[in-house]
């Protein structure tokens, strides 16, 4: 799939993201076909005990396609990263699970998402999350840092995908836990190069 892109249409998609997910900052609320906010949560199956510590305001921000937490359990004290974080609601649930002597980052490109992922941190008592503004597929970070990524919706956004898992598995810990909630095509692809484009950040 990257291969058939050039530049011209790799700048098309980043701008799509970035316009879409510059309005999520603001609310989700009918931007995607799937439940957000408190419904989301819920029908994806988070912990209840988890979705009751997080403020009105928090939880409003929530859309993601899966439940990663769903893939493995995260502990006290561990370093878990969180790729395309979003407005850092999953960011701040692992933040409750990893507990004070853990700690949490959160990388997304879209900076007004970032924004809003701050803003929603700061509803909180959580001193053990950190989030940050990434330009690309490269990571910030040093090797094997990681005991735990998780992600939830944003591969499938990325064109480089072998790149940014690259990334993923040479910041994560040589035992560390790989937990990806995602959406994957089913049926046939469209040939049409700019049909594709039209959804890729739908």
């Amino acid at each position: 799939m990257e291969s058939q892109l050039n530049k011209e249409e790799l700048i098309k998609i980043q701008e799509g993201i970035r316009d879409k997910f510059s309005k999520v900052a603001v609310s989700p609320e009918g931007l995607f076909k799937y439940p957000t906010g408190r419904e989301g949560l819920e029908k994806l199956e988070y912990e209840e005990e988890f979705i009751e510590k997080l403020p009105a305001e928090v939880i409003s921000s929530y859309c993601g396609v899966g439940n990663p937490f769903s893939l493995g359990e995260i502990h006290q004290g561990e370093i878990v990263l969180d790729v395309g974080c979003g407005a850092g609601v999953d960011s701040i649930i692992a933040g409750l699970m990893v507990g004070t002597e853990g700690f949490v980052d959160g990388v997304d490109i879209v900076p007004e998402i970032i924004a809003r992922a701050e803003k929603n941190l700061s509803l909180t008592n959580l001193n053990n999350v950190n989030f940050h503004t990434i330009t690309g597929e490269k990571l910030p970070f040093s090797d094997s840092t990681f005991d735990v990524i998780i992600s939830n919706g944003v591969i499938n956004l990325i064109p480089d995908k072998e790149t940014i898992l690259n990334e993923m598995f040479r910041v994560l810990k040589p035992e560390g836990r790989l937990m990806l909630a995602d959406q994957v095509a089913v049926g046939s692809i469209k040939k049409d190069m700019k049909e594709r484009l039209a959804t890729w950040f739908q």
